[in-house]
């Protein structure tokens, strides 16, 4: 099998007709979603639980298994070894990118050297960090069943020696405003997949750069907009529809399962960040009736940007932000507990602080609608 020629882009066979009406439904939702992201006063604090889920989910398309759970488990320094351990590294990887490439974003457009930082920080520590993380690959790879030939491959990306040629014209179109966002969204998205310039995470990197992009051309006020819960429940169409343009030059077939995707999943991610905003008002009305404090508010924010915590950890972080002294906080947590606000999950023993969790919180950042 030949390695992959991309196609040039801009595309000049799009059918239109197709394509805007899925277009119209994409983007009306993608704006009500923006709208609520506009109305969150913190939304790096009250959406870090979705933020998890996105880390977790994109992940689990690469065949980690980890759940938000367990992820916040292993924050809170209950899980330090095995299998299970490096999954979640993983996750936290995709997550620490997922923040820095916002703050980048705030001042540059996105560039190569930016993808292969991105990439440097996914890889660090974690399986395929003998794969040059930070460095386009300079080998042929392909696609296929464990041990096939390139003969037997499904798909064989570019020539190494062309890679960058393609790269940089798929950097030039980043900058070029083309007959509608979201179509020209789908096809950054599928053009990187299919470029596929990394030895390992390219598709991770692929998806990262969904929210990414969409705020470089000011649809989002925030580069959260998770896209890989709607793309994990249906990954075999999502891969079969990546192939049908490599095969058969299929585009619009590949941006309508996209437009689809981005309506579905902005419903889906309006009705959560509405949940956790209702939660988060129960809460503030709720923590203060408990604690009669004046740091009811800086509580809560800790308690929502890390739901499952350790004690020590908590305390210690109020103190150092706010002042607040680490009796007190440790007062506020004991109310919260007797209160049923937060749980134990696992018991302070000796010199090892105790570890609460807010199940309320957990249960929305897993999807388990519970109020």
């Amino acid at each position: 099998m030949k390695p992959y020629i991309p196609d040039a882009l801009p595309l000049d066979n799009l059918d239109y007709q197709l394509l805007f009406g899925l277009v119209g439904d994409a983007n009306a939702e993608l704006a009500r979603y923006d709208g609520l992201l506009q109305g969150i006063p913190n939304p790096a604090v009250m959406l870090s639980p979705l933020t998890t889920r996105e880390a977790v989910l994109s992940s689990k398309i690469e065949g980690t298994q980890a759940t938000v759970d367990e992820v916040l488990e292993q924050e809170a320094g209950l899980i330090k070894e095995g299998e299970k351990y490096k999954d979640i590294q993983e996750i936290s990887n995709y997550r620490l990118a997922l923040y820095q490439a916002s703050e980048y974003l705030k001042t540059y457009p996105i560039r190569l050297g930016f993808i292969r930082e991105l990439h440097k920080i996914l890889l660090n520590s974690v399986r395929g960090a003998n794969k040059t993380p930070g460095e386009f690959r300079v080998d042929q790879n392909w696609i296929g069943k464990a041990g096939c030939s390139i003969e037997e491959a499904s798909f064989v990306p570019p020539d190494p020696l062309r890679l960058l040629d393609f790269l940089q014209a798929w950097e030039k179109y980043l900058g070029y405003d083309d007959s509608n966002f979201l179509l020209q969204t789908a096809v950054v998205h599928a053009q990187f997949e299919l470029i596929h310039p990394f030895k390992d995470g390219n598709g991770r990197i692929g998806r990262i750069l969904i929210p990414l992009f969409l705020f470089q051309k000011k649809q989002l006020s925030q580069p959260m907009f998770y896209l890989s819960e709607y793309l994990e429940s249906n990954r075999e169409e999502y891969y079969q529809r990546l192939r049908d343009i490599s095969e058969n030059q299929d585009w619009n077939g590949w941006i309508a399962f996209f437009l689809q995707a981005i309506a579905h999943q902005a419903k889906e991610n309006s009705k959560r960040v509405k949940e956790i905003m209702e939660l988060y008002e129960q809460m503030k009305i709720k923590v203060h009736e408990v604690t009669h404090s004046q740091y009811s508010v800086y509580l809560l924010d800790a308690v929502f940007s890390k739901p499952i915590f350790r004690v020590t950890d908590t305390t210690k972080q109020l103190h150092t932000t706010y002042g607040i002294h680490e009796k007190t906080v440790s007062d506020l947590l004991r109310q919260l507990k007797e209160a049923n606000i937060l749980k134990v999950l696992k018991a302070g023993s000796g010199r090892r602080p105790a570890t609460l969790c807010f199940p309320k919180l957990i249960n929305l950042a897993e999807g388990r609608h519970v109020l």
